[in-house]
């Protein structure tokens, strides 16, 4: 399966625009440029910019075309392109595997392909054959998916307020209002959900994933639950941006799936998220538990599993199998909490 792009990174002189605008060209934008990037914002593909001159030059005509917006990032300087990438992908919290690039010099590509090796590269003259190449077509289209760039925009917004604020980081997120409902899964949400346990491979996840249609029909089981959590602060909505699978026995819950959005890494949600699951589980007299499938980088789901209350229970030969040690201590209290519709 070819992994898909999350972000395209673009350089803008002879690439999206014909000319160098720092030379006092015209630089009109090539159509099917323009098309893929705007057709790629409605897939709910990211867009940044990896460009070479001066920045409030580039960026004042950016604006004039009227394509500003549509981009997450703007990295105009004269360092390596590779270096802005990798700002990028650190911005976003997404991996680099999930970003690719766009240039007219091969030069350039060349760079960023030696420094980053997981990082997808492009000429510029195929800007307008990307809506039809297999990475750029997502796995699942949901309305969350083309509001992306809008939810990536306001989390900025939430960046520069932490950065302005004047106190500890709890204090800022005491002052966000964070509130996560809890509620199971319908449905209509359930492309959103397989949609997560797809994009969120990468660090927030227990490891597995399962498809759409699994989902489902796990959705109506007797056994099983599918939670989704959906986040909001002072700022507004962040979405969906947790899902939770859980398997029931005669004496356990079993988390079989547990994952939250990149884009809330920084505000606790798994830890609030893990920990009513856990609170369920107790309240019905069954003891939780959790399976855990290591990846090369989500470890830091199995330090959030820990810190929650859960312990190694054995090794399954394909992953962990973890208990919890009894009734959960609150390590979330800067999120109000509202369990809807659960039963």
């Amino acid at each position: 399966m070819t992994e898909p792009v999350k972000c395209l990174v673009w350089d803008l002189d002879d690439t999206l625009w014909q000319g160098v605008v720092l030379e006092g060209d015209e630089a009109v934008p090539f159509p099917p440029a323009v098309t893929t990037l705007r057709e790629l914002d409605r897939r709910g593909i990211l867009h940044a910019v990896a460009s070479r001159g001066d920045h409030a030059t580039a960026v004042e005509h950016l604006k004039r075309l009227g394509l500003h917006d549509l981009f997450i990032a703007v990295e105009i300087g004269w360092g390596a392109k590779s270096a802005s990438v990798r700002r990028v992908a650190g911005l976003l919290n997404l991996g680099l595997d999930s970003f690719a690039f766009i240039d007219n010099d091969p030069v350039e590509r060349a760079e960023v392909l030696a420094a980053l090796p997981g990082v997808r590269a492009y000429a510029a003259e195929e800007a307008g054959s990307l809506l039809d190449r297999a990475e750029f077509q997502p796995v699942t289209r949901t309305a969350e998916s083309a509001q992306r760039r809008q939810l990536y925009q306001v989390e900025a917004g939430r960046r520069a307020a932490e950065q302005a604020h004047d106190g500890t980081a709890p204090e800022f997120l005491a002052s966000l209002d964070l509130t996560m409902a809890i509620r199971r899964a319908t449905p209509v949400d359930l492309a959103r959900a397989h949609e997560l346990t797809v994009r969120t491979h990468q660090l927030n996840t227990t490891g597995r994933t399962y498809a759409e249609d699994e989902l489902l029909r796990l959705s109506t089981s007797d056994r099983h639950e599918v939670l989704v959590a959906e986040l909001t602060d002072r700022f507004g909505p962040y979405g969906i941006i947790g899902l939770a699978l859980t398997e029931r026995d005669a004496t356990a819950t079993t988390i079989k799936l547990l994952l939250t959005s990149c884009r809330v890494a920084s505000r606790g949600a798994g830890t609030a998220l893990i920990e009513q699951v856990v609170r369920r589980s107790l309240a019905a007299g069954l003891r939780p538990m959790a399976e855990f499938v290591p990846t090369e980088v989500n470890r830091i789901m199995l330090v959030t599993l820990r810190f929650t209350g859960f312990e190694v229970e054995h090794d399954t030969g394909d992953g962990l199998l973890l208990a919890h040690r009894g009734e959960p201590v609150s390590r979330s209290g800067h999120i109000r909490v509202r369990a809807e519709a659960l039963h």
